[in-house]
């Protein structure tokens, strides 16, 4: 909040105050607004003048390290390291992805050529990495990518990018607990359908109940609030495992290699690779929940550059073998598109090394889960922290160090979603719910570079919000011809308008910031890259998923405008009386001390 000082001798003062009113009010609404129907009333009267205000209001770093930390009672703990962190990093995203939706996408959008797609998806998860590293290191909080949008785009933005995040999480962990049923059902040689409880009247895509998905969520959330360090070692454990696993997957299956599977490489075109790689990159998602354990990292300026590029580049690699090793084994046209790996074992007469894969894509998708799990909450915790959702989610148990409130609440959410709703259109809802956060976050690290408060004069603020707006808009131009056409005249019209605008950055917007540690290389071409990709591919994803998606943001912007808007209003007026009240304590203080040398 820009009105607010981040002088460090202020905050011990409003800490101790914060912790006395959490004894004495209700932690799930203890604002002023919801004190009674008659203030709720009088606050909601009041909606135009707060939306404005908090549109326009910015955090600082400072805030979101240090004060809003504080609000959760009790530290995390810092247990984490660089190699920590790369674990975690191909524990959270190495799973379902690559193991059912490339059977699914090779079958019937790509081809052999899906190991095109992850290449596209892996640049662009790459991307967006660099974007998230640079925040992370400095402003290393559990809140990720919400905190990140807070201090650079402000209230309304974090948001709604926060309702999205929120979506992220529930339905990836979904996705990966109904895949793990499916992998469970063939290593027991079973159809995934002999677990699921079937309701012949309700819609296929949802009347395919899955009990199995929720008892795994519920014992991986127990782990998950235990530790994080135990959650670390098991996660290590597993994932080494697992990779053992993908290497015998790649060497048997690259000798039972047949070279005529790739006769017919791209049946699709490149449109097919296009849309299997907006598809595909739910398998890359996970990495960003690793930036949400910054505030349990020990050194973050060191480790978390390791940690999350490290993991992305070794992830991309290992898919594009994955890929190619399965459309070499098997023509695709005959890939299963439940448990691909297991039944291209059998079709080329390795009945029995289908249980490998299948107990090496349970034990992927254990991790992933207990990653996203991790990473959910802590992304709530912040968002609570804020009282932008009930700051009883924001408590860190004193104990175990972890957000078991946000945990709880995480994972009940998540268990609805996997009992009733099937795989593909998790994974395109989540696509663009992840894509569209990307973007803002690539934005976030123009804004963060190229304005700053009374450093940057309104002439350069007015170029930067110009040429942002040529990037965004060109690069919603490619993804619309793309979706429309085959053509060229699009391309020849909306790249140039892009080069423009982020020439334009380049070389007539000075920098305002420079990163204390380490920052994204090439900007702003790399953060332009990012967004222009990703939108690129948001052109690929169904309409139905965009109806879906729509959905999702009217009902947070309702929320916001009767509850959040009003909580996180007054949360922040009373951060700013109480700054002003150890202001004025300061001064008498310095005063009293003068008065006594005199």
């Amino acid at each position: 909040m820009d009105k607010v000082s981040s002088s460090p001798t202020t905050f011990p003062v409003l800490h101790d105050m914060e912790r006395e009113n959490r004894g004495k009010g209700n932690e799930f609404f203890p604002e002023d607004s919801f004190k009674s129907w008659g203030e709720y009333g009088k606050a909601f009267l009041r909606t135009p003048f707060r939306l404005k205000e908090r549109m326009f209001t910015r955090s600082k770093d400072y805030m979101e390290i240090v004060e809003m930390k504080a609000r959760s009672n009790h530290q995390m703990k810092k247990t984490l390291n660089w190699l920590d962190l790369i674990w975690f990093g191909i524990g959270a995203v190495i799973g379902s992805g690559i193991f059912v939706l490339t059977g699914i996408e090779a079958r019937e959008e790509a081809g052999p050529a899906v190991v095109l797609s992850y290449v596209v998806s892996g640049v662009s998860a790459l991307l967006s990495v660099f974007c998230y590293t640079e925040f992370a290191i400095e402003i290393p909080v559990a809140g990720g990518s919400f905190a990140y949008l807070r201090v650079e785009l402000g209230d309304f933005v974090a948001f709604i990018a926060a309702g999205n995040i929120l979506l992220e999480y529930v339905i990836g962990s979904a996705a990966v607990a109904r895949s793990w049923t499916s992998y469970f059902a063939t290593l027991c040689n079973h159809n995934p359908d002999d677990f699921h409880i079937i309701v012949k009247n309700m819609n296929p895509n949802y009347g395919h109940l899955d009990p199995i998905a929720v008892v795994v969520l519920i014992a991986i959330a127990i782990l998950g609030v235990f530790s994080i360090k135990a959650s670390s070692m098991f996660n290590k454990i597993a994932t080494i495992v697992h990779l053992f696993i993908i290497a015998f997957i790649i060497v048997v299956g690259l000798i039972n290699a047949n070279p005529e599977n790739y006769a017919s490489f791209a049946p699709f075109g490149t449109r097919g690779v296009f849309k299997a790689s907006a598809v595909l990159f739910f398998a890359y998602i996970g990495f960003d929940a690793v930036s949400t354990m910054a505030e349990e990292t020990k050194n973050p300026g060191r480790d978390i550059p390791i940690g999350l590029v490290g993991s992305m580049v070794i992830i991309t690699i290992i898919y594009c073998l994955l890929a190619s090793t399965l459309c070499l084994m098997q023509n695709y046209k005959t890939i299963d598109i439940n448990a691909p790996f297991s039944v291209a074992f059998s079709s080329i007469g390795w009945g029995w090394a289908k249980y490998i894969v299948a107990f090496g894509a349970l034990k992927g998708m254990t991790t992933v889960l207990l990653v996203n799990v991790v990473g959910a909450s802590r992304y709530l915790t912040h968002i609570a922290r804020t009282h932008m959702m009930p700051p009883w989610f924001a408590l860190v148990h004193e104990r175990t160090g972890t957000p078991l409130n946000a945990t709880a609440a995480m994972v009940i959410a998540t268990s609805v979603v996997a009992f009733f709703t099937n795989l593909r259109i998790l994974s395109n809802l989540l696509s663009i719910s992840t894509l569209s956060i990307f973007v803002l976050v690539a934005i976030g690290i123009l804004v963060r570079r190229y304005y700053s408060s009374g450093v940057t004069t309104k002439e350069n603020q007015v170029k930067l919000i110009v040429f942002v707006v040529l990037i965004i808009g060109s690069s919603c131009g490619m993804s619309v011809y793309r979706a429309m056409s085959d053509g060229w005249i699009g391309w020849a019209i909306t790249a140039p308008v892009w080069l423009i605008g982020t020439g334009g950055i380049f070389f007539m917007v000075p920098e305002a910031k420079k990163p204390k540690v380490w920052g994204v290389p090439l900007v702003p071409w790399l953060p332009s890259l990012s967004i222009a990709i990703n939108i690129f591919l948001l052109g690929s994803i169904d309409k139905d998923s965009y109806v879906r998606f729509g959905i999702w943001t009217g009902i947070l912007l309702v929320y916001y405008i009767l509850i959040g808007l009003h909580a996180s209003y007054d949360a922040s007026k009373e951060v700013e009386s109480r700054h002003c009240m150890s202001q004025y304590l300061d001064k008498e203080i310095k005063s009293v001390e003068e008065e006594g040398k005199n």
